[in-house]
């Protein structure tokens, strides 16, 4: 009996101290619907995803929480990092490269779904295309996911389709236009930290050398960094790798993964007994490609399962890839024609473009040596040739195409300019003294002359002599008329 009353006794007093343990409620936007996958990939239309992401500094379980898709409810569970991401996926292939986080039964409807987030309380944390109408963003062709802006916000212009994909593949193997587990593509990193490549060059010939800088900017306290740079291995040969030097007092491997070309792994860290990093911008790090592909083809280099870091956690960053390409070999022009031009003394020409395109045309004419003379060039498809256009001389031009540093072959046209009188060099429409004074001024005279005219040169020869006064002869007096 006294040990009844004295443990009675214990528990009144103890009572006030005592706290009775209650379901907390999250906040609206604690956790956000980052990124949909809702068209599936390329691969498969069920290869579909759906990220969270927690916009907290605390990790918080979602036992009790539910999804609703169209009010139909489905209950989750796992724990989302701080400021981290929480992955589910339709299917554990749905992204190849990442361990999913939850596997659901994920079914997305292409004309649009309102999805709605609730914790354990039934609250609504986040909703996402309330009217239920077609998706703000994601493209059922490109097959680009649907990704949010800011985690801070709520609204359908708050979405925009993914621009870059971040090297992660599908159920079998094409890549994902999307960033499962990562920064989203059109969102700006809390932090204004940057991971970004950059290329020596975007457009390169087979054979040449690429360099690839990795470069930070705007990193606080960065303390170790690790990525996976996905590349065509078809395009591009892994030559080697060289530490940039921003991170001091570290250590630095370059591999490639199972030493196959295709994903280069990349990773370093500060080695000091204190755990401090490094604040700036700088280089991380240059990698040296050899490129082997086909004239034409291109690759992206992109991160995939990638992060930096500071001593503690890792940094919110944005990682912005690259893309090269080998230069295609200049195409021919085709349906190449020449005529007269609406204004006498010239010749229009025109034609279709390469197939494959061009930087530029360039405009040659056959010259009175026998060699082929640039007029210029267009950016178009079509040139009016006004240079000392003769009367009654078949002209032969060639049109070639600029695609790069490469250059097709000629395509050759024949053309006359008949509108005229040969002989009439001061195109006055008659041939008389006028004319016949300025052949005998330049009497003699050839192509290598400083003042050759090349109008009084009728027979085009690249000499002024008798066979051009002979023509001012046979059309001596002549008037020309329309």
């Amino acid at each position: 009996m006294k040990k009844a009353l004295s443990m009675l006794i214990l528990f009144v007093m103890l009572a006030p101290n005592l706290q009775i343990q209650e379901a907390k409620a999250a906040s609206a936007l604690d956790i956000v619907i980052n990124e949909i996958a809702w068209a599936g990939s390329l691969d498969a239309s069920g290869d579909e995803y759906l990220e969270l992401y927690n916009n907290t500094g605390s990790s918080i379980d979602l036992t009790g929480w539910q999804l609703l898709d169209d009010e139909s409810p489905t209950e989750l569970s796992g724990v989302v990092p701080a400021n981290g991401y929480f992955l589910i996926e339709g299917s554990e292939d749905a992204v190849s490269t990442i361990t999913a986080d939850l596997i659901l039964g994920l079914s997305f409807a292409n004309s649009g779904d309102t999805l709605e987030l609730q914790d354990d309380l039934g609250n609504t944390i986040d909703i996402v295309n309330s009217a239920g109408s077609d998706w703000p963003a994601g493209d059922n062709t490109t097959k680009a996911s649907m990704e949010r802006v800011s985690g801070a916000l709520q609204g359908d212009d708050n979405f925009l389709s993914c621009q870059t994909g971040n090297g992660n593949q599908s159920s079998d193997g094409s890549s994902i236009l999307g960033t499962p587990g990562t920064l989203n593509s059109v969102s700006e990193s809390p932090t204004g930290t940057a991971v970004t490549l950059t290329p020596s060059a975007e457009t390169l010939q087979v054979g040449e050398t690429l360099l690839i800088t990795a470069s930070v900017t705007g990193v606080e306290d960065l303390f170790s960094y690790g990525f996976d740079l996905d590349y065509d291995e078809t395009v591009l040969d892994y030559q080697t790798a060289t530490v940039g030097g921003f991170l001091t007092d570290s250590t630095f491997n370059a591999e490639l993964e199972n030493g196959e070309e295709g994903t280069l792994v990349i990773g370093e860290a500060r080695t000091l007994p204190e755990k401090t990093g490094i604040s700036g911008d700088g280089t991380l790090f240059t990698v040296e490609f050899l490129v082997i592909g086909v004239a034409g083809s291109s690759t992206a280099i992109t991160f995939s399962n990638s992060f930096i870091s500071n001593p503690e956690i890792d940094i919110e960053s944005n990682f912005n890839g690259t893309e090269v390409a080998i230069e295609a070999d200049a195409g021919e022009i085709t349906d190449l024609a020449a005529a007269e031009s609406a204004e006498r003394y010239s010749i229009d020409l025109t034609w279709t473009a390469a197939e494959g395109g061009a930087d530029y045309y360039r405009i040659l004419r056959l010259n009175q040596e026998g060699d082929y003379e640039e007029l210029g060039t267009a950016s178009g498809t079509t040139f009016t040739d006004g240079s000392q256009v003769i009367p009654n001389i078949t002209y032969t031009y060639q049109i070639v195409t600029v695609l790069g540093i490469s250059e097709s072959t000629g395509v050759q046209v024949e053309a006359q300019e008949t509108r005229g009188l040969t002989g009439d060099s001061n195109r006055s429409d008659r041939v008389d003294g006028r004319d016949l004074d300025n052949l005998a001024k330049h009497y003699g005279e050839t192509s290598l002359d400083e003042n050759y005219d090349l109008l009084i040169d009728t027979t085009y020869d690249g000499a002024i002599n008798g066979s051009d006064l002979i023509d001012i002869g046979v059309n001596w007096a002549l008037t020309y008329a329309e």
